[in-house]
């Protein structure tokens, strides 16, 4: 049985974007609204969904960078939400993020050797005089040479800047790394050598992957096990094979049939959502795939469907099941 490297338990974060005048909030947006899931050690979880789903802000409370408004993140058994942000602080280097723009994550005005050996210092993780030598390897497992240390970030190509962003995030040695949206800004081209390169680099840093995407397509070539999200929650989670061969939510049927087919003699039909995504200020009551659903019955705009196990290690919140 494999074993679980971390957990996520009933997360939500809301942001408040109003106050009445006795300060209370009048305004909430709910980005990620009850959502549980486990990674387990050495596997690559893919999360998938539309903009303003709330993936990336899950990813964010897992590197720290939003606290949760409610849920647990139990990472190797610890819940870092009851830490103190010193402790919490002390697992940051256990779990790394690397950045959907590879432009604007680095630092222009350092070179990419100081970018990464800068956490190694701060983390004191090596004696000084290793460092360099550490900085050559990490340059060297990510594809860049020796001397391309003392570039520039807007020396490189957008590819390269994100080899640089991996080599940073494999420099304090992380146990699970973010990939939000990591090949999204890159040429077509070079998205496939990153994820060739993220998935040899798991290989041999034994790493374990929440990869975030827009698209099915490119988490299909990356992951173990895909999750769907749709206004904040999770409808659908299954293991890649399971998902691609037998989608069940309408919502993972219709971003299926988006992705084009290499085969011209395969005939596919395309799925057109009507109507406009509900606002997470607003949200619909029952399902909040209601509206745009080409398969809803009665009742499902009363009632919101939670997760339900259809079949084994296959999840999916529709009242269809």
């Amino acid at each position: 049985m494999s074993e679980v490297l971390v957990e996520v338990k009933n997360l939500k974060k809301y942001f408040t974007l109003d106050h009445d005048f006795f300060g209370r909030p009048t305004s909430v947006l709910k980005a990620t609204d009850d959502v549980s899931f486990s990674i387990n050690k050495g596997e690559t979880l893919g999360l998938v969904g539309e903009s303003g789903c709330g993936k990336t802000t899950i990813g964010k409370m897992l590197v720290n960078l939003y606290e949760p408004t409610e849920g647990q993140i139990i990472f190797e058994g610890t819940d870092l939400t009851k830490l103190s942000e010193a402790k919490r602080r002390a697992y940051s280097k256990d779990i790394q993020l690397i950045f959907q723009d590879p432009y604007a994550s680095l630092n222009p005005r350092m070179t990419v050797g100081d970018i990464i050996a800068e956490p190694i210092r701060i983390n004191n993780l090596l004696p000084k005089e290793k460092i360099e030598s550490r900085v050559t390897y990490l340059l060297n497992c990510v594809g860049l040479a020796n001397h391309q240390r003392n570039r520039y970030p807007h020396e490189f190509s957008g590819g390269q800047r994100q080899r640089v962003g991996i080599a940073r995030a494999l420099a304090v040695q992380p146990k699970l790394i973010v990939c939000d949206e990591p090949v999204s800004a890159l040429d077509v081209s070079i998205q496939a050598q990153v994820l060739n390169l993220l998935d040899e680099l798991k290989e041999e840093f034994r790493l374990t992957y929440l990869f975030i995407a827009h698209g099915l397509n490119v988490v299909k070539h990356i992951s173990d096990r895909v999750g769907v999200m749709y206004l904040g929650r999770l409808v659908e989670m299954a293991p890649k094979k399971e998902l691609y061969s037998n989608p069940m939510h309408p919502y993972t049927q219709a971003l299926l049939s988006a992705i084009p087919s290499v085969d011209p003699n395969t005939k596919k039909q395309r799925i057109i959502l009507s109507g406009d995504v509900p606002s997470p200020i607003n949200l619909p009551e029952g399902c909040r795939f209601c509206s745009r659903c080409f398969k809803k019955i009665e009742g499902c705009d009363r009632d919101e469907p939670g997760l339900k196990e259809v079949s084994p290690g296959h999840f999916v919140a529709c009242k269809l099941y």
